[in-house]
């Protein structure tokens, strides 16, 4: 009986197929690869690159030393590059060594130091000019119905910075000086989504107390609990919370003026469970429990300055931080403050990394696994926002929200994030 011979086209044809899957894999991965790099002077930077992807350096590669890690089998040779000297350099990936497929810019930089906080802190912030959080109706003394607010285009959200001419700093300047002007019309600056117009409004005498209004209601200040994330030796500015604060009527991220961060002590705990997150609670004072200034108040956090004494006696040592792409899927933990206003270290997994080129509070998804946290706040909650995770003895983010239906979930912003809100104070 004669056997079959293998077709010798179908064979060439499969291992093409083949050869090409594993090549389509290593194309996607490459392209989906960040194209800015920070590299880290004095250690080595595995790219993942592996043959039929070459490097060329160019005129470019004076910073950089590149090397080739030999692997058993030929696909898993791969390429790393040292970071020689503090700089900004480019390469270019190429296929076969001819074809151009992507551009890489890299930033050779020293390892930051931070100290990892994880203390309790109370917050206040007073808001640029006061925030409109409600519109409503004034009846006048004839029984008129009226809305000068809406009549002027006024909006909930919109903070009232001026009045003719003159700075708001408190909803009791607001009411003296509509109730000096009676009937006279008033020019009023307001700032919105980070843009100032003027409008002009005529107060009405109300009904109900005689008083003139404009048919708003605003506020000047805020307060809450939260958590230190770090503290920056080289400029003395701390990161905080790892999400902004915003208004708890209109949801609008509230615009600094300035504010205060204070010692705080918790006094009390709801667990958190699914539909509702739980929350810390806390009591702070002003007197003498200032413990620094706050300068920026933004979506990734509040950031300011912190007192010498308060670093000296409460701060522990400093810790490198890992880049965003050094973050790994798997075991961690976090500082935060529950028994006896003491930090205690808590362990938790990450469950998901994000590749980000840009910032993004979401940069990853965790999970708290420590029995004796789930015991005591049953997950995430309110006021722990900020906890500093850390893995590999290395700062890699801050916790910053909470899963609504599985409080033991949450997410967490990379520390490289935060500290590139420094520049914005």
């Amino acid at each position: 009986m004669n056997k079959r011979k293998p077709n010798s086209r179908l064979i060439v044809f499969s291992l093409f197929l083949t050869i090409l899957l594993v090549y389509s894999l290593c194309f996607n991965k490459i392209l989906f690869h960040p194209s800015n790099l920070k590299i880290i002077k004095g250690e080595d930077k595995n790219l993942d690159i592996s043959f039929p992807f070459s490097i060329d350096y160019g005129k470019e590669g004076n910073i950089v030393k590149p090397i080739f890690n030999e692997g058993q089998k030929y696909f898993k040779k791969s390429y790393s590059i040292n970071g020689t000297e503090i700089g900004e350099t480019k390469f270019q990936l190429k296929f076969l060594g001819l074809i151009p497929v992507k551009n890489y810019n890299v930033n050779i930089v020293n390892r930051p130091e931070l100290i990892p906080a994880g203390n309790s802190i109370g917050v206040s912030i007073n808001t640029k000019g006061v925030l409109i959080v409600a519109i409503t109706d004034v009846i006048d003394i004839e029984g008129n119905r009226i809305s000068p607010a809406k009549d002027a285009g006024l909006k909930v959200g919109d903070s009232i910075v001026k009045i003719n001419n003159e700075k708001i700093v408190t909803a009791e300047q607001v009411v003296s000086i509509l109730n000096n002007v009676k009937e006279e019309k008033v020019r009023i600056t307001v700032l919105r989504n980070k843009g100032e117009f003027d409008t002009v409004a005529v107060p009405v005498q109300s009904l109900q107390d005689n008083s003139y209004r404009l048919g708003i209601w605003v506020r000047d200040k805020t307060t809450g609990i939260g958590t230190l994330t770090y503290y920056n030796m080289n400029n003395n500015t701390f990161g905080a919370l790892g999400h902004g604060i915003t208004d708890v009527d209109t949801g609008e991220l509230l615009e600094v003026e300035n504010g205060l961060v204070m010692k705080a002590r918790v006094s009390d705990i709801q667990q958190g469970k699914k539909g509702d997150p739980g929350e810390i609670k806390g009591v702070f004072y002003k007197t003498d429990q200032v413990i620094g200034d706050i300068k920026l108040n933004n979506e990734f956090g509040i950031y300011g300055n912190l007192k010498d004494e308060y670093v000296d006696k409460e701060l522990e040592k400093p810790m490198k931080i890992a880049f965003k792409d050094e973050v790994e899927e798997g075991k961690a933990h976090i500082l935060t403050t529950l028994d006896d206003n003491k930090i205690d270290k808590y362990e938790i997994e990450i469950l998901k990394t994000t590749r980000q080129d840009k910032v993004s509070q979401k940069s990853m998804v965790i999970k708290i696994k420590d029995k004796r946290l789930l015991n005591k706040t049953g997950g995430i909650v309110q006021g722990m926002s900020g906890s500093p995770i850390i893995q590999n003895d290395k700062i890699v983010g801050a916790v910053t929200h909470v899963f609504v239906n599985d409080p033991t979930k949450g997410y967490g912003l990379y520390i490289e994030w935060m500290l590139n809100q420094e520049d914005k104070q």
